[in-house]
């Protein structure tokens, strides 16, 4: 049987990267992307194509010379993004725009471009990457979870859209997991005379104590793996600590006052 072609953004490092070595052992033929290949000069595992969500002429260009190479595409997994952090009063709007650029628009943007293609083929799956954080407003994340909150449910328009087409659509939402994630989010700076000074600042310690921490993203990958193979896929998946599933179930059976209560205990 032919290898099914993959292509993954943000695929360069971390989860992305993750996925796509795991996929790669698999068998299945992989393709990433990164916004700049001077950065990854001894990459090796698949190749990369240069793609930035944010700009559509670098995503036509990207799918164009993946196709002129293996004229199908099979799956796609939105993977790229971006994390910020901030107190919500104090965040800059221009860094919310960028947020949202890269976790919502971006992936949008990219499915836009392929869909023509799986329609063509009468066959495809869309895996978009969430967020554990998605489900939740989280505190001094508000941000980071609204722009996966809102990739979850535009999924599921999708998946409803394109059905007569053969095309799936699902998310997998990762809670933490051992990346260099850290070193790309942006953070509001930390206010001297600011009312959350406190509180933000234990919640940045925290954050970083969790993805240090964090499981072995290869997970993440054979999560993946088993989506791909499932004939009939769900609109949502997630892979994570058992606390981090269990936290959804929690909020899904627990009144809003107790569960907001065990959020601000949990980042206290």
């Amino acid at each position: 049987m032919k290898s099914k072609v993959v292509l993954i953004t943000g695929g360069s490092s971390g989860i992305g990267k993750a996925i796509g070595v795991y996929l790669i052992e698999k068998g299945y033929k992989v393709y990433g992307t990164t916004r700049d290949k001077s950065k990854y000069p001894t990459f090796s595992d698949f190749p990369l194509l240069v793609m930035d969500v944010r700009n559509q002429n670098t995503i036509a260009k990207a799918v164009e010379s993946l196709m002129e190479k293996e004229h199908a595409l099979d799956v796609l997994i939105n993977n790229a993004g971006v994390g910020i952090t901030g107190p919500m009063e104090e965040t800059p709007h221009e860094e919310i725009n960028k947020a949202f650029a890269t976790n919502f628009n971006g992936p949008l943007s990219v499915i836009n471009e392929v869909l023509p293609i799986m329609r063509r083929q009468q066959n495809g799956l869309i895996i978009n990457i969430t967020s554990i954080a998605g489900y939740m407003g989280l505190p001094y994340r508000g941000i980071y979870s609204a722009s996966k909150a809102a990739l979850e449910v535009v999924t599921e328009s999708y998946r409803m859209e394109t059905k007569n087409f053969g095309v799936k659509f699902t998310t997998l939402a990762p809670g933490d997991f051992a990346t260099n994630i850290a070193l790309g989010r942006y953070h509001a700076p930390v206010i001297e005379n600011s009312p959350y000074k406190e509180n933000y600042q234990t919640t940045l310690k925290s954050i970083d104590e969790d993805v240090d921490s964090g499981g072995d993203p290869r997970d993440v990958g054979r999560k993946i793996a088993k989506i791909i193979e499932t004939k009939n896929p769900k609109p949502h998946y997630k892979v994570g600590s058992f606390i981090q599933k269990f936290s959804l179930t929690l909020k899904s059976i627990l009144p809003g006052l107790w569960f907001e209560k065990l959020l601000e205990r949990h980042s206290s």
